[in-house]
């Protein structure tokens, strides 16, 4: 009898438990054995063979509804070193692991392709995108499953967030998951209507400075005080954290892959920190309030779309291993089975999965963009906006223009590139 094998790497998402059902289902019903693998790639790194369960159709046919993931998940890195990889691929033979399949984001599709590659063709690997960061290298207009929910789920937090700011007159900085793609928190801003949101690629340079990360706040909160309105809601990408000035982080700590812990920043209360004295040493009353978004999103129980969208990566992804291939991240795109070759989703420049990025020349991030609260070109052009703005901040109008005009600026600028 064939063994399917299935682990789940990286970060929770919705849906994961949908991939496993599914998965388990048809596999069974091709006659295969099914070994659940705990805690993604721990234990199988260290050749512990110990933490795994047979998974049988009886126990997983609801598990669809449910969030979290019943093999839970780490973020274990294999492919830190070939004695690992090799450590992995020996504990699975061991099992006698003929398939695996891998769920995860970018960091657990490249270990699922060095391992296909240590393997030397006995383990067939195939490897289903999960991620609330959408960022993994599929088309425009696919997402990596999990995304949707958590956009919905996050929009509802916000809204409730945006109503706490009305009522108490107050500014909330959210920081959202995405540790350098942008996706969630803007779909996250836009589905609620945020008074702005601010990704890592507004900016083209390697690193962002974070006095401008606080101006770009400041001006939003001068421009809404201008308007009448002491109030707002504005969102943040946490990956916005990443790209300050080592300098500006202090001691940081890295997971196993060398990525920054990012949740250990806390880059709303450093914004905040930062906006609220300025404001305040004008005479500015503000209250801000730092807020960080993004574990509350990843265990939710999955919508009716991502329950559907994950049978389908789990039934196809077990038909790819189980009619003999392998090598690949299984995607669906345009109700269709299209598997993406690992090679062809590595970065040129670094050897590792390329990372989807928002398209900010793009229409819908224009339109996004256009319902945004920031300063723009015509509170500089129009006449009588500038005194308007500069008294809502406590300014005269020269330090105004000079304080805040290089934001505009520098958008035009990116906006040519």
């Amino acid at each position: 009898m064939k063994t399917l094998a299935i682990l789940v790497g990286g970060g929770p998402a919705p849906g994961i438990n949908g991939v496993i059902a599914a998965a388990t289902i048809e596999a069974r019903n091709r006659g295969a054995r099914v070994l659940g693998c705990y805690d993604g790639f721990k234990w199988l790194a260290r050749g512990d063979t110990g933490h795994v369960t047979e998974l049988e159709i009886g126990e997983v046919s609801r598990i669809h509804f449910d969030g979290g993931s019943i093999l839970r998940t780490s973020r274990e890195n294999p492919a830190r070193s070939p004695e690992l990889l090799g450590q992995v691929a020996e504990a699975l033979l061991k099992l006698r692991v003929s398939y695996l399949l891998t769920i995860g984001g970018d960091d657990t599709a490249y270990a699922a392709f060095r391992l296909s590659e240590s393997a030397n063709g006995k383990i067939a690997v195939a490897h289903v995108p999960k991620t609330i960061d959408n960022d993994l290298p599929l088309p425009q207009g696919v997402a990596t499953f999990g995304f949707m929910t958590a956009c919905n789920l996050g929009k509802d937090l916000v809204k409730n967030l945006m109503e706490d700011a009305i009522t108490t007159d107050r500014w909330y900085f959210v920081t959202v998951m995405g540790r350098r793609a942008g996706h969630l928190a803007l779909g996250i801003g836009g589905a609620a209507g945020a008074t702005l949101t601010v990704i890592g690629e507004e900016f083209p340079e390697r690193q962002i400075s974070l006095q401008l990360l606080a101006d770009i706040l400041e001006g939003a909160i001068i421009k809404r005080r201008a308007a009448g309105k002491g109030h707002g809601v504005a969102i943040l990408s946490e990956g916005l954290a990443e790209r300050l000035d080592p300098a500006t982080l202090g001691a940081v700590e890295h997971d196993s892959y060398g990525n920054v812990r990012l949740s250990e920043l806390e880059l709303g209360r450093v914004l905040k920190e930062r906006v609220a004295a300025s404001l305040r040493a004008r005479g500015v009353d503000v209250t801000i309030v730092g807020k960080d978004l993004g574990y509350e999103l990843r265990c939710a129980p999955p919508e009716a779309l991502d329950i559907q969208y994950c049978r389908s990566l789990g039934y196809w992804a077990t038909h790819f291993l189980l009619d003999g291939h392998t090598g690949a991240m299984v995607t669906i795109q345009g109700g269709k089975l299209i598997p993406l070759p690992f090679r062809e989703m590595l970065d040129e420049r670094t050897g590792r999965i390329r990372v989807r990025l928002v398209d900010v020349h793009s229409e819908s991030y224009r339109t996004l963009r256009a319902y945004m609260i920031r300063l723009g070109p015509e509170d500089f052009d129009q006449p009588g906006r500038i005194e308007a703005l500069a008294g809502a901040g406590h300014l005269d109008e020269a330090k105004f223009v000079k304080r805040f005009r290089y934001l505009v600026e520098q958008t035009e600028s990116n906006a040519a590139r």
